[in-house]
């Protein structure tokens, strides 16, 4: 499917163009009970991208929110497919991306208020916002934990364009996680992820916790 400013998308996707302004993850919550699965909202905007998509799992809400993890490997691709060579594209739990060890953006997840454990929720939202460049407002050298993708010597993006990588890599990895089990979805993740490394390391398949076990002590931290 095709509508003005996004590339041609798979038919699954039902784009929304929002204002520059507007919270994806938000709107995509109003919409997801009438407009179901592949319901895409999308910003335009010359400094951000960001985009929203509803799911439908078809699992208890404990594993389903691995498929968080799924969303965080296919933003994580669709960086990697357009960034220069060799430059880091890493996690820190759950959701915050970091580019040469800046901040640039991160993953949110987004459940309907009544989702119970041990019962499959009727959706949820995966959404995404990404830093391409600073507004005018921000002095460089003011934030030297965060960074831009213009800063890093991306080309210049257009968030349509974004979108559209987020998109295609999100059904590939959604894919992935159908055919190939939880093990492909946590090694990719794992394998970007700065926390607890060294340690040895795990996705709790029930919850899509991080297991973190070191020195004889485990630690888990819960997804959102």
């Amino acid at each position: 499917m095709q509508v003005e400013g996004l590339p041609p998308l798979p038919s699954v996707f039902s784009p929304f163009r929002l204002r520059e302004g507007a919270d994806a993850v938000a709107r995509a919550v109003e919409l997801a009970p009438a407009h179901g699965a592949g319901t895409l909202c999308w910003v335009g905007s010359p400094q951000r991208a960001e985009a929203a998509v509803v799911l439908e799992p078809d699992r208890p809400l404990g594993p389903a929110r691995i498929a968080f993890l799924a969303g965080c490997n296919a933003l994580a691709d669709a960086v990697c497919a357009i960034a220069p060579p060799e430059l880091p594209v890493r996690w820190r739990w759950p959701g915050t991306l970091t580019v040469n060890d800046g901040v640039v953006g991160g993953m949110r997840m987004a459940l309907p208020p009544d989702a119970a454990e041990g019962e499959i929720p009727a959706w949820l939202v995966l959404g995404f916002e990404l830093r391409l460049r600073w507004s005018a407002s921000v002095i460089p050298g003011e934030r030297p934990d965060e960074t831009s993708f213009f800063e890093e010597g991306f080309d210049e993006l257009d968030p349509a364009v974004v979108t559209e990588h987020f998109a295609r890599h999100l059904m590939a990895n959604l894919d992935e996680w159908e055919a190939r089990g939880l093990r492909r979805v946590s090694d990719k993740y794992l394998a970007r992820l700065e926390d607890g490394q060294g340690a040895k390391r795990g996705i709790d398949p029930a919850t899509g916790a991080l297991v973190i076990e070191r020195d004889g002590e485990r630690e888990t931290r819960a997804l959102p």
